[in-house]
């Protein structure tokens, strides 16, 4: 690494992949419950495992942006981070918040509005973690007085994610009322400005791992952000069908989230262009494995498998089925897990010393987690479409369609294992290295002295 500052992003790192670790088990656990008899029924049902497994993704996803954030801030600045204990400090508090926070779901502790669960006092360290890391970040730049397109598209994405956080702050009796403002954070942030941030790093590690020209690679980011925001604003509309709005706000809705793919297809053209007109003579492959990945997973997730229920005509069959589980998982790890992880296998040889090629149990980490994640889409897709089917059309009550479609959760948990091999492989490959903390410019002399 080229800045002493940029380790704290080790830690940062490895809180978030251990919370995906105990994400995938509290995952595991709540497709296993839908096979048979429940021995935890009355200890952990499924309401309270769900929770915890989706609100651990949103935890360690953001966990994981803000390591990388603190990795690149410094790299593109070029200057030290504003100030290390204030990164120590802001990471405190945010294990600090996740750790209570799933206890608290275990004794019923959460307001109950979807992937904004956390009690009152939880939203409030969160906002306090995303006014210190702005403020850190921001801080960092303006020490360097330099500002590339990619960092500002990033550290836009990260600021307009915790502007849109603040509707999660208001309690509405109404439950409509709330549903309503529930989107403007949910569905800005997945499918609106994590894109963002998602297309800041992508055009990072694009430009660090193929050599391409910067001002090309913005050029493609400038599309990309325009794209996000046409579609993303109004296409938040397509959840509304259930919330009991005017109905205007269907062909609104259906329209501009029939758009959304045109950003994602521009993302994974954008990436493999530059592959192909680059090439791909850095060493790291590994971190190019889940860079070009990210990209064409987002494309299959979001885009397609998105596009494929969005509609008003098909969603009023699918809103709230398998269905959204098998888009909602694939648009995840390809948009944002991936990303993550690829920028983790970008700084990990400075970071620590793995070789910078990366290892062969990195490269089976690779391809375990995308068959594996495939393989949940499929079984996914396949039981969603029997329960549209047998639930909405015939008319059968709800456990009786799930007796119906049970063979396929026997699919879902033998790919969900494959998928969890891979991520054991990914942590532990992590691990098996210890951090360092000297710079290149360190390393380089302590190989210099060693040669005389």
């Amino acid at each position: 690494m080229k800045y002493k500052s940029q380790a704290v992003a080790y830690w940062y790192f490895a809180v978030a992949i251990s919370l995906f670790g105990l994400q995938l088990v509290f995952g595991l656990l709540s497709a296993t419950k839908y096979l048979g008899p429940d021995p935890l029924l009355y200890i952990l049902p499924f309401d309270v495992s769900e929770v915890i497994h989706t609100n651990l993704l949103v935890v360690w996803v953001l966990c994981g942006f803000m390591g990388a954030t603190y990795w690149m801030v410094p790299d593109e600045s070029r200057v030290e981070l504003h100030s290390t204990r204030l990164a120590y400090a802001q990471l405190v508090l945010w294990v600090l918040m996740g750790v209570t926070a799933i206890i608290g779901y275990l004794f019923r502790w959460g307001t109950g509005n979807k992937l904004l669960e956390q009690p009152l006092p939880h939203k409030i360290a969160i906002v306090l973690v995303m006014l210190m890391f702005l403020y850190n970040v921001g801080m960092t730049i303006r020490k360097s007085g330099r500002l590339t397109t990619s960092e500002g598209v990033l550290l836009g994405g990260l600021g307009l994610a915790a502007v849109l956080y603040l509707p999660a702050l208001l309690h509405f009796e109404n439950y409509t009322v709330s549903i309503f403002y529930r989107w403007w954070t949910i569905h800005l942030w997945v499918e609106g400005v994590w894109e963002m941030i998602q297309g800041g790093f992508l055009a990072y590690l694009l430009i660090r791992l193929s050599g391409a020209d910067r001002e090309v690679m913005e050029k493609w980011l400038y599309v990309i952000v325009g794209l996000v925001f046409i579609a993303g604003i109004l296409g938040t509309a397509h959840h509304y069908y259930w919330v009991g709005v005017p109905s205007y706000w269907l062909p609104i809705g259906g329209i501009f989230s029939a758009l959304e793919p045109v950003a994602l297809v521009g993302m994974a053209v954008y990436a493999y262009s530059t592959i192909r007109r680059a090439g791909a003579s850095h060493p790291n492959k590994l971190a190019l494995h889940w860079t070009v990945g990210s990209a064409v997973f987002t494309l299959f997730g979001a885009g397609l498998l998105g596009l494929a229920h969005t509609f008003p005509a098909v969603n009023k069959w699918t809103h709230g089925t398998l269905i959204t589980a098998m888009h909602g998982h694939a648009a995840f790890y390809g948009a944002y897990a991936m990303i993550v992880m690829a920028m983790i296998s970008f700084s990990l040889p400075s970071l620590t010393r793995r070789p910078e090629e990366g290892s062969p149990l990195g490269y089976w980490a690779f391809w375990l987690q995308v068959v594996g994640m495939f393989g949940m889409t499929l079984s996914f897709a396949t039981a969603g479409i029997g329960q549209v089917y047998l639930e909405r059309i015939m008319g059968l009550g709800f456990l009786d369609a799930q007796l119906k479609i049970q063979v396929h959760f026997l699919m879902l948990v033998a790919t969900a294992s494959l998928f969890a091999s891979g991520v054991i492989l990914f942590i532990v490959d992590f691990f098996r290295y210890g951090p360092r903390t000297e710079t290149n410019d360190s390393t380089e002399a302590l190989a210099h002295a060693a040669r005389a």
